[in-house]
C-alpha cells in the first residue's frame, strides 16, 4: 500500500470512528435525558465517583475527566443539591474537599449505569464478541496520548 493510500485510509477510519461516536453519544445524551433526567457530563462524574468508593478530590476528578475543575464545580453543586454527591473536607487542607456519592447517589448511579450497558448492548447489537474485543485491541495500538503522534 502507497503512503498516499494508507494516509486516505487513515482519514476514513478517523471519520467512521467520529460518526459512531457521535452517533452513540447521541443516543445516550438523548436517553440520559429522557429516561433519567440527567445529562451525560453528570452520568461521567457519577461514574468517576462510583468507581471510586473513596471519593476524589476535585482536581482529581477534573483530572480523570479530562476536564477544567469549574466545569466539575458546577456539575456538582448540582448533584450536592440533588442529594447525591456530599463535600467531604480534608483535614490539615483548607481548600480542599473530597467528594463521593451518597447512598442515594450510588443506588441512582447503579440503576442508570445498568441501563446505560443494556443501551450500550443493543447499540453495538452487530458486533460479535471476537469482533469488539479485536477492534478494541486495534484501538490500543493507537499512540497513548494521541498528541505524542505529531
Amino acid at each position: 500500500m502507497t503512503a498516499e493510500r494508507l494516509s486516505k485510509e487513515r482519514l476514513r477510519l478517523w471519520l467512521r470512528m467520529l460518526r459512531v461516536t457521535r452517533q452513540v453519544e447521541s443516543t445516550l445524551r438523548e436517553r440520559l435525558r429522557t429516561e433519567h433526567d440527567t445529562t451525560l457530563p453528570r452520568f461521567d462524574v457519577m461514574a468517576a465517583l462510583y468507581a471510586d468508593g473513596n471519593g476524589l478530590k476535585m482536581n482529581e476528578l477534573s483530572r480523570r475527566l479530562r476536564v477544567s475543575n469549574g466545569n466539575v464545580t458546577g456539575i456538582i453543586d448540582r448533584l450536592v443539591e440533588d442529594g447525591c454527591v456530599e463535600r467531604i473536607a480534608i483535614e490539615g487542607d483548607r481548600r480542599a474537599t473530597r467528594v463521593c456519592l451518597t447512598d442515594a447517589g450510588r443506588a441512582s448511579f447503579s440503576k442508570m449505569a445498568t441501563e446505560h450497558e443494556r443501551w450500550i448492548n443493543a447499540l453495538f447489537e452487530g458486533v460479535a464478541e471476537e469482533d469488539a474485543h479485536h477492534i478494541g485491541e486495534l484501538l490500543h495500538r493507537l499512540p497513548t496520548p494521541l498528541h505524542d503522534a505529531t
